[in-house]
């Protein structure tokens, strides 16, 4: 994919007539006949190619003073690939826009977070999605309202300010605005709800682009699980959240066509950033057909993926969550680490109630894993010196990790600290931080998979192979650690 495709009018309207949902969320197009927008795959017969203008955004369609369709409704779309795979400004400033900081924290928060002026970032993201972070964040506003009009028995003033809304007025005017209906004729029109609906509690579904393979997706989640913050249930991974507002829980379970989310949040504000944390989770943004295309023209990884394609990157709802973890798990097993991380759990993490049972805590912030006694972290104390500096750095915001981060710059911080070696810095890049080009040649399962399938198998001729499979070597790592038996490859039973 390249950038601008809404600006490619040929290529756009050959998709539209082929009502292709690979690229739901790429772009958007405006019927200028109709008033209304659409995402690419709308069942709908097509409007004829004079009648159609294409949109690198909702929110520029809505800017453009067009509706959503109510038959493909596209605020249901895919997010962009773009802003997973990118590290520049726009892309940090639209993985900022879904975490809700502009809501929290207003458009000179945002800009704060990324190191620019409010003037830079409106002017870029303008530029580029036609639309500046208001607008982006007033139609992420509108879907979070529609998905609790549609999914819960709310008041509608609750509803108003549980999807960040100023006031009810305001509320009222966006939603008949963006769709062309009063916030009750939403309701109406949504398929009954079963059973008893339940205060902070609602279900819904998580779209991606096919295929996804579900195996070492959750099979890694499941595997690494710390027993009180996660756990498999019946064919669900369950785990806690740290949110802005409170803390939820979330039941993620993969389905076909769709990952069905059950969450269950202490306060309705945080909706928008769960979803979006858990669509980071499961990689559910990621273009698997461009991904794998690139793996395919090696002819080693070729069979690999055509064996269980759409394979996602497992990655985390907590970036300094997973720093920790990283370095829990050096050099030691996966149970080895499961057993560190939960005594860090019980010990210092801040406890929930969970109404099914089973989840028992939050994770522990940085700030309470600074003030703990070193001596009593039973590990070498190399590590234990490696440990308390990251938990020190995060704390005091020396160091700070998230869905804005600029990659590199990241790395650089992370290898300055004590004990951070490239796999370790590499695999947060990787798995929290979401690079999706980071690759791990030291590690000892790539290493042992790489002499399997007859690749080099030192750490710089291999980073020289891998060199053909850039921009997505951390996608090649999930097909060369599948080639292993280890229980995170595997979906579990």
């Amino acid at each position: 994919m390249q950038m601008g495709m809404h600006t490619d009018t040929e290529r756009c309207v050959r998709a539209v007539r082929s009502k292709d949902a690979r690229f739901d969320g790429w772009f958007f197009t405006a019927v200028l006949t109709t008033g209304i927008y659409c995402r690419p795959s709308c069942p709908v017969v097509p409007p004829k190619p004079e009648n159609m203008v294409f949109h690198p955004s909702a929110a520029a369609c809505q800017q453009a003073g067009f509706r959503a369709c109510k038959r493909c409704r596209p605020d249901t779309s895919p997010g962009s690939p773009e802003w997973n795979q990118r590290a520049d400004l726009v892309a940090r400033a639209m993985r900022l826009i879904a975490d809700g900081v502009v809501d929290r924290e207003g458009v000179p928060g945002l800009a704060a977070r990324l190191g620019y002026s409010t003037r830079q970032v409106e002017r870029q993201l303008l530029a580029e999605l036609g639309a500046g972070p208001l607008a982006l964040a007033r139609a992420q506003r509108a879907q979070t309202a529609r998905l609790l009009i549609e999914t819960t028995a709310l008041p509608m003033a609750r509803i108003a300010f549980a999807a960040g809304f100023a006031s009810i007025r305001t509320f009222n005017d966006t939603v008949r605005e963006v769709f062309a209906l009063a916030p009750s004729e939403l309701r109406a029109r949504a398929p009954k709800r079963q059973g008893v609906s339940t205060p902070g509690a609602l279900s819904l579904r998580l779209p991606f682009r096919t295929p996804l393979n579900p195996d070492n997706l959750f099979g890694h989640l499941a595997a690494t699980a710390v027993p009180g913050v996660e756990e498999w249930r019946d064919g669900s991974y369950r785990r806690t959240l740290r949110l802005p507002y409170g803390h939820g829980i979330v039941a993620l379970t993969p389905n076909p066509d769709h990952i069905a989310c059950r969450l269950t949040l202490s306060d309705l504000r945080d909706l928008t950033v769960a979803i979006s944390r858990c669509r980071r989770l499961l990689d559910l943004d990621a273009d698997p057909v461009a991904v794998d295309e690139q793996l395919r023209t090696d002819p080693v990884l070729a069979p690999l993926v055509d064996k269980a394609p759409g394979r996602r990157v497992p990655r985390t709802v907590d970036e300094a969550e997973f720093a920790v973890r990283a370095v829990l798990g050096q050099q030691v097993s996966t149970a080895a680490a499961r057993t560190h991380a939960a005594r860090l759990v019980t010990g210092h993490g801040e406890p929930v109630d969970d109404p099914e049972g089973g989840l028992t805590h939050l994770f522990p912030a940085p700030e309470a894993l600074a003030a703990l006694d070193p001596e009593t972290l039973a590990m070498p104390r190399t590590r234990r010196t490696t440990f308390t500096t990251l938990v020190r750095r995060l704390a005091d915001g020396d160091l700070h990790l998230g869905v804005e981060s600029d990659w590199p710059q990241a790395r650089a911080q992370l290898l300055a600290l004590p004990g951070f070696g490239p796999w370790t810095a590499d695999v947060i890049a990787m798995r929290a931080l979401g690079d999706p080009d980071a690759f791990l040649p030291t590690d000892l399962g790539i290493r042992r998979a790489a002499r399997e399938l007859g690749l080099p198998s030192t750490p710089a001729a291999l980073t020289a192979r891998a060199a053909a499979w850039r921009p997505w070597r951390a996608y090649a790592v999930q097909y060369l650690w599948a080639t292993d038996s280890h229980p995170i490859n595997f979906l579990p039973v």
